[in-house]
Parts: structure tokens; C-alpha cells; sequence
């Protein structure tokens, strides 16, 4: 796990000293990405420089220092990731007379440009990566991501230069850089909860998105498209799907430092634990994090998958004082506005699993691809009851639960529905929806009408109507929006804070293509997500270790807001009419629902928290 920067001029400006100082500069603002070895290449002629942090996993030794030259000297690569069929590859490059120096998959991926070139080699790839190539005899420069978004690459025009890097602070180092907020995106921003691709919160900056390459200044195209795989309706058996997933997870067991795991006590992380520990001749290193809160506190699960399956585990136990020590720095790791509450107990568990291990295995991907989130229950019931009922009843229903203190309502639902104040809200919000893609959209939103609060915001793109089946689109969408810039995003970022590689099995090319694969009743059945999920962890761990209602790794922030952090809140919204980009009224109208108890808006204030954190540290 690395972290790549490069300066790409078009122009006649810097000198080769200055392209090198700059470029750096860059690469050491990613140090935490990579403590272990720090590199620097430039073109001869000086128009584009590289640079590149190391976090070695595979190959400790100078072979696989980067940059790296292919053999015959055409290409220059940077790259950030893991290549997990490496040793597949190189045995079919091997074939055609390829030779190798060293054990790294850096070395195996330049063989395959040589061979294939960028196009046909990049759908071969089964692994996470962002990558920069340089091709001397086209003289032209390309970026790539993986399939899935795994790991992360901005790049724009700074100046009069292409700049590209795994984070924004490096791009932020040049002194070209133009830090003007993007309102279209901070728009989408309190919208989602975080910034989407191909936006980045600052104007002429994006992100590549994932599956796709650009040889710039051309626009990013796509070499795999997940629509096209999700399409593919095959027959596919439950031993296919555990035979894939065993492999993927043996692949990710790779390391030349030491491995472990998060283990959250769910389905996801339990089974691939549990596929660890079954194909490792020692107890598996499991990490977990549990909260001082009776409707949070998943430890006590990870506590007794952990014992049964024989893992050498660790836990911890949250208080909101460490959690508001972790807050100040989250616009430092994230450095954009990113409001996924989570993040904080995913940087507290991936710095407690630094301290024994460099690699961590995640169930990260489960709930897209196998159909594992409390929506995908939820919403196609809400809108068979909805469609039935006139919209200007429902939008007087919708009035009539916005103005009743959720106080009065909660009792009737009390001991019937997981998390009512919740539920109540959404319903509050679903009732006036017109279709499906509306009930979708408002149960993904933070803010229901960003422009609300947001000066400037755009209005929202209207979604197409949705043909086929609601909850396969609803998993695709996810996949192709939350899962990369939300979920790996804030692994991503958590993890690479504390050196920390996070590796995710469940989003292995083979096993999700065999997922996309089967028909949606296989994945979802009743009131039941994941059951191919299911079935595979319950041949290895118990079912009623896991017969309760869906946690997420979440914390009791709605709590701490009203109490424990209480007063960094009200520091935090005095800034809120000195900056210019957020209406004062509904910021303050939300806040005294929350701290009344007559409303939860613990989701819709920390999306005001982390920009007004994230402008303090802009600035």
C-alpha cells in the first residue's frame, strides 16, 4: 500500500530542480501512506516527474522500490495497491519469454503493458490500485483506478500542469493550487454524506472514477462496466461462490509482514475470519471495537465469534472523550468534508490493529453485492403501501409525522421496530415520494433538500425511472456510488492514517462476478439479507450468534452530540454564518430538535460538524 503524486507539464515553465522539489514535496505529504521507502523519477526532458511512498507488504527488499522502469526501458510506473493474481500472471508472462528481478507485483504489472499493453492488461487485474504510467514512446502519460474504487486518485489541472496524487493534500502543496469549494459538490455533499465522483470539494479537481483510464488531458473511459456484469443472469451454485471466496481470501492472506483482521461480530467480517482461520496453521489476529451503549455495542458478538472460531483477539472499548480527541484530525485524513460517522471508530480499530499487524482483512463489499442492507428490505414494502395511497394524503401524513414529538410515537413501536425514531424519520420523508427513484434517493440522503442549506447548491439531478427489478437497481447504485465513495473511502483513509494496508475479499473480481450473477431471491429472501452469506458462515459459526437486527459499524453519536460533545458542537456552528457557504436558520433549527430529543439529526448535523471541521483545517 503505497501513495502516488506526479507533476505533468504542458507546457515550458519549471526547471528540472524545481519539477523535482515540487514533486517531493508532494510525496512526502504522503508519508503516512508509505513510511518505508520514498522514491522520485523524471522524464529527461523534464516535462513530467513521479513520485512514490512505500508501505512494503510483498518483496521487502530494493526490488520493488518505485518508480520502476519496465526492462526495456518504454514505460515508467507509480502505483498504489495490491495485484493479488501476480504470480498467475507472471507465469503466463514467463511464457512468452518475460524475465523477472525480484518477487513484486509492481514488476509483473509493467511485463503485462509490455505484452498486452494498458487497455488489455487492466481487465486481467485482480486486485485494488490506482496507477500512473508513462509511456516514453508515445510520450503520454495514463491513470488508472480498479474496478471497484478501492483505492483513490485526484488528479487536475494545477497552473499549467497535470497533477495527480492518492490525496488531496499533496496536490494542495503547489503553490498553483486553487482552493475554491466546488458548490456543485458540497451540494451533493449534504446530500450524501460525502463528496461523489468524479467531483472533488475544490473547483477543477476530480476523481478518476472507478474501472476506468485516461491518457490525459483525454476524459476517463471505462474498461469494465458492472452494469453489463449484473445483467448476466447464470446459473450459479453455492459451492462456486465458497470456492471463489476461499480462494480470494487465501490470495489476501499474502504477506511478507504480519496479517490479521477486523471482526465486527457480523456476517460479513465473521465469515471471512472464519475462511482465515480455516486455511491458516495458527490463530488468526481479530480486532474489534465495542461502546459503552446497550444499542451499539457489537464487541460482546465479535467476543464470541472470536472464541469459537480460536482467534488471537483483541478489543477495545470506545469512550466519547477518545472519540473527540480522534474528531480534530478527521479533516486531516479525509481532506474533503466526509460525514460517514463511522470513520471515527474505523480509524480507533485501524490503529489498534497497527499495533500488531500491517495487514488487515475487512468484510467490506458484503452488503452491495450480496444484499445486505436494511433498505433493500425496506423500501420496495414502503412503496407497495405507498403507491396504493393518494399523494396529497401522504403528504399530509408526512406533516402530521413531522410535528408529533417522536417522544409520542416511539411507545407504539416500541419492542415491534429495530431503531423507531429512525424508521419514523425516514417514513416522515418517504411518504411524499412519487416513485421508486425518489424513495431511493430520500433514503440516501443526509439533507432531503440540500439546497436548503447549502447557498448555491445545484438542484438535483432527476433520476431516469427505474426499469426492472428496485432492489437490484438500488444494489448496483450502491455499488457503483456509496461503496467507492463512501465505504472504501473511509477504510481507505482510516487505514493508510495509521499505516495500515486493508485488503476486502468479498470485492474479488470472481467471487462478485458469480454474486452480480445470481438471481436477487438467492441473495434475498422475506426479511433476510446475504442469505448465500448466511449459509456459508452458519457451516462454520453458529446462527444464533448473529440473530439480531442489522448494526452497522456505528457508534452512539447521537448521544455523545447532545452530551459529551456538546460544547465542540457549539463551537463548532458559531462559524456557521462567518464562511458564506450554509444558511444559519435550518443549521440551528436542526440542532435545537436534537438537543430537545425531538428529533434525531444526528446524521444532517454531522454533515455541518465535518464541513465546519474541514474549513477550520482548509484554511
Amino acid at each position: 500500500m503505497c501513495g502516488i503524486v506526479g507533476l505533468y507539464q504542458t507546457g515550458v515553465g519549471l526547471t528540472q530542480e524545481e519539477t523535482r522539489f515540487r514533486v517531493e514535496t508532494m510525496r512526502d505529504s504522503l508519508r503516512h501512506r508509505g513510511p518505508d521507502d520514498a522514491g522520485t523519477w523524471l522524464e529527461p526532458n523534464g516535462r513530467l516527474a513521479m513520485g512514490h511512498r512505500r508501505l512494503a507488504i510483498l518483496d521487502l527488499s530494493p526490488e520493488g522500490h518505485q518508480p520502476m522502469a519496465s526492462r526495456d526501458g518504454r514505460y515508467q510506473l507509480v502505483y498504489n495497491g495490491e495485484v493479488y493474481n501476480f504470480l498467475e500472471l507472471r507465469r503466463q508472462l514467463e511464457q512468452f519469454g518475460h524475465h523477472f528481478n525480484g518477487s513484486s507485483d509492481t514488476e509483473v504489472l509493467l511485463a503485462a503493458f509490455c505484452q498486452w499493453g494498458l487497455e488489455n492488461t487492466l481487465p486481467r487485474l485482480n486486485g485494488m490500485f490506482a496507477l500512473a504510467l508513462w509511456d516514453a514512446r508515445a510520450q503520454r502519460l495514463a491513470l488508472a483506478r480498479d474496478r471497484y474504487g478501492k483505492k483513490p486518485l485526484y488528479y487536475g489541472l494545477v497552473g499549467e500542469a497535470w497533477a495527480f496524487a492518492s490525496e488531496l493534500k499533496a496536490l494542495k502543496t503547489l503553490p498553483e493550487f486553487d482552493s475554491s469549494v466546488n458548490r456543485a459538490a458540497l451540494g451533493e455533499y449534504f446530500r450524501l454524506g460525502y463528496v461523489p465522483a468524479p467531483l472533488s470539494i475544490y473547483q477543477g479537481i476530480h476523481k478518476l472514477p472507478p474501472a476506468s483510464f485516461c491518457w490525459l488531458p483525454e476524459s476517463p473511459k471505462p474498461y469494465w462496466t458492472l452494469g453489463a456484469t449484473a445483467r448476466s443472469n447464470q446459473p450459479t451454485s453455492l459451492e462456486q461462490i465458497e470456492q471463489a471466496l476461499l480462494t480470494a481470501v487465501k490470495l489476501r492472506m499474502a504477506s511478507d509482514v504480519p496479517l490479521g483482521a477486523f471482526l465486527s461480530g457480523g456476517i460479513d467480517s465473521s465469515l471471512i475470519v472464519a475462511m482465515m482461520q480455516e486455511q491458516s496453521d495458527q490463530p488468526v489476529r481479530t480486532f474489534s471495537l465495542g461502546f459503552h451503549s446497550a444499542t451499539h455495542d457489537e464487541a460482546i458478538y465479535a467476543r464470541k465469534v472470536a472464541e469459537h472460531l480460536g482467534t488471537q483477539h483483541v478489543e477495545h472499548y470506545v469512550t466519547a472523550t477518545e472519540a473527540l480527541d480522534v474528531v480534530p484530525h478527521l479533516p486531516r485524513f479525509y481532506d474533503e468534508p466526509f460525514a460517514d460517522s463511522s470513520q471515527i471508530a474505523t480509524y480507533l480499530v485501524s490503529k489498534l490493529a497497527r499495533t500488531q499487524v500491517t495487514v488487515a482483512l475487512s468484510g467490506d463489499g458484503g452488503d452491495e453485492v450480496f444484499g445486505g442492507y436494511n433498505r433493500y428490505l425496506f423500501a420496495p414494502q414502503v412503496w407497495r403501501w405507498l403507491r396504493v395511497l393518494p399523494l396529497s394524503l401522504r403528504k399530509i401524513l408526512s406533516a402530521l409525522v413531522n410535528r408529533l414529538p417522536l417522544s409520542l410515537l416511539e411507545p407504539l413501536l416500541a419492542g415491534r421496530v429495530s431503531y423507531p425514531k429512525e424508521k419514523l424519520t425516514k417514513l416522515a420523508h418517504l411518504l411524499p415520494c412519487r416513485d421508486e427513484a425518489e424513495i431511493y434517493r430520500s433514503l440516501i440522503s443526509q439533507w432531503q433538500e440540500p439546497r436548503s442549506v447549502v447557498i448555491g447548491a445545484a438542484p438535483p439531478i432527476p433520476e431516469k425511472p427505474i426499469n426492472g427489478d428496485f432492489v437490484h437497481w438500488m444494489m448496483i447504485r450502491d455499488a457503483q456510488t456509496y461503496l467507492p465513495d463512501d465505504i472504501l473511502v473511509k477504510v481507505d483513509r482510516a487505514s493508510m492514517a495509521v499505516s495500515l494496508e486493508a485488503r476486502a475479499p468479498l470485492l474479488d473480481p470472481t467471487v462478485t462476478d458469480l454474486a452480480w450473477r445470481l438471481p436477487r431471491e438467492q441473495k434475498i429472501e422475506g426479511r433476510e439479507g446475504k442469505r448465500i452469506l448466511r449459509k456459508l458462515l452458519y457451516k462454520r459459526v453458529p446462527s444464533s450468534l448473529f440473530q439480531r437486527p442489522k448494526a452497522g459499524f456505528s457508534l452512539p453519536l447521537g448521544d455523545w452530540l447532545r452530551v459529551e460533545l456538546r460544547d465542540w458542537v457549539e463551537t463548532m456552528l458559531e462559524t456557521v454564518s462567518k464562511d458564506g457557504y450554509l444558511r444559519v436558520e435550518p443549521v440551528r433549527r436542526i440542532w435545537r430538535e436534537h438537543t430537545s430529543g425531538y428529533r434525531d439529526r444526528s446524521a444532517a448535523l454531522w454533515t455541518v460538524l465535518m464541513f465546519q471541521a474541514w474549513m477550520r483545517e482548509a484554511r
